[in-house]
């Protein structure tokens, strides 16, 4: 795969165990945006630190979000930071107004809820203890971005059993794919 990607992890990061860490390993031309504190996350900080990373980039990347990831990326958009990005890939989206979401917000509420200005697709569990289906719906449906449902998946993380994550892979594909970014 040869999409210009940027990894956009959650609150405490991606372990090895996360699909995340793995895509990265498999595809070392890839990088992450990474944060000064990833267990106390600021919105305003973690937005600089992704402005920077996109800055870093060679051309507009896709964004490959999971979790606050996701959160992170509506932030970003809302901030009219003159940077582009190709698209967004935002999994998992956790929902940090929710009284579930297992750390203070630091700012990331309330959740930015205008079109992105780019594509975007939203993949979701049916059974995602951090986002309900009709949130995630709603997120998707705010921020224009096409929904897959990819059923009971938990969180879709390394302790949901979604290692490598084939199937993630072949959804980024399609997506880059779509969007021009070919291999």
């Amino acid at each position: 795969m040869k999409c210009d990607v940027l990894i956009l992890a959650g609150l405490w990061n991606s372990g090895p165990e996360h699909w995340q860490t793995q895509w990265q390993a498999r595809y070392p031309a890839w990088t992450k945006a990474e944060h000064r504190d990833w267990n106390c996350p600021e919105r305003e900080e973690w937005v600089a630190e992704l402005d920077a990373a996109i800055a870093a980039c060679k051309g507009a990347p896709i964004l490959v979000a999971h979790s606050l990831g996701c959160m992170l990326v509506a932030h970003w958009a809302a901030s009219r930071s003159p940077l582009k990005v190709s698209g967004a890939f935002l999994v998992a989206p956790s929902d940090v107004e929710a009284s579930s979401y297992p750390a203070p917000v630091n700012g990331f509420a309330p959740i930015p809820l205008a079109p992105l200005p780019f594509p975007s697709v939203v993949v979701a569990s049916t059974d995602d203890p951090y986002v309900s289906n009709e949130r995630a719906a709603a997120f998707a449906q705010a921020w224009g971005s096409r929904v897959v449902k990819i059923g009971d998946a938990g969180h879709i993380n390394g302790a949901s059993g979604h290692g490598p994550w084939a199937e993630g892979e072949q959804l980024l594909q399609e997506f880059c794919d779509q969007l021009g970014h070919t291999t």
